[in-house]
């Protein structure tokens, strides 16, 4: 039963709901592609947390789409195994051994327990990769890297069909070759191919770094491909951010309107990029 004595925070949560009107219907029927990893992935109760605002997402309007990595589970895995990896330009070689265990972690242990996670927060999530229904088809990034993919193709149409009744794709960044091979492929670079081929109005790439960082150390909030580019140009991107900001880019040149490089570990990050004037990181658009 509620209690109906009046406090400044609920009016203050009230105000926030009565904010959120115009972004809520900016964003009704929007496809927005998520790239869940770091912190959100980090724990129980991160991950509830996470599905608890995807879930939200979708029950006013919006269609999410989360693709996500597994890096530190796979890791886990090998060594207790004992198959040792090796890496070339900072991205793991994936040989036929390392193949059946990035996919048994991605597709198994990681995207089930996401499954799980969100609809225990009654929502309808489905848990696929990118070999299901065509979704992504590949070519080898670099033959140095044996089965690590580049995605050629992206099929969005079964993302469609989950649309359509109200499901929440969970996707998990493998891919099949045109020989019938698994590919795994970078969880950035495939959340920005699915991102392109659905021509989603929102690219989110949560991570544990609050921005992208101009030469003076602050973040900044918002930015351009140019100034992307110039930026990495004088070393001022450097390091990680690299990756996130090409693939930012190419989803950008691919149609999706905005990027946003997000702050993973602030509590409901996605929920304030979308629907509050405050944002949680650094968003790119094209220009």
């Amino acid at each position: 039963m509620k209690t109906r004595e009046m406090n400044r925070d609920w009016i203050a949560t009230a105000r926030t709901l009565s904010e959120a009107l115009p972004y809520l219907q900016r964003y009704d029927g929007a496809i927005v592609v998520i790239k869940l990893g770091g912190h959100a992935m980090g724990s129980d109760a991160a991950m509830s947390e996470f599905a608890r605002d995807v879930v939200l997402m979708r029950q006013v309007g919006v269609n999410p789409v989360i693709v996500h990595g597994g890096g530190p589970m796979i890791n886990k895995l090998l060594d207790k195994l004992d198959i040792k990896s090796e890496f070339v330009g900072g991205k793991r070689v994936t040989d036929e051994a390392t193949m059946e265990v990035v996919e048994m972690v991605l597709s198994g242990q990681v995207n089930k327990k996401l499954v799980q996670a969100i609809n225990r927060q009654g929502g309808k999530a489905v848990g696929l990769s990118g070999k299901d229904a065509g979704l992504i088809t590949c070519v080898p990034a670099d033959p140095k890297l044996g089965l690590v993919g580049e995605p050629e193709v992206v099929d969005p149409s079964i993302l469609h069909t989950l649309f359509r009744d109200d499901a929440i794709p969970v996707i998990a960044p493998l891919g099949a070759g045109r020989d019938g091979e698994t590919f795994n492929i970078n969880g950035d670079t495939a959340a920005g191919a699915i991102a392109a081929a659905l021509k989603a109005d929102r690219l989110l790439l949560l991570t544990d770094v609050d921005g992208v960082r101009d030469g003076d150390g602050n973040v900044v909030t918002e930015l351009t491909s140019t100034q992307i580019h110039e930026m990495t140009d004088s070393g001022v991107i450097a390091g990680g951010m690299i990756p996130k900001t090409e693939t930012a880019l190419t989803a950008l040149s691919g149609g999706v309107r905005a990027v946003v490089i997000i702050d993973g570990r602030a509590p409901n990050a996605v929920l304030l990029e979308l629907f509050t004037e405050h944002g949680a990181g650094s968003l790119i658009r094209a220009g």
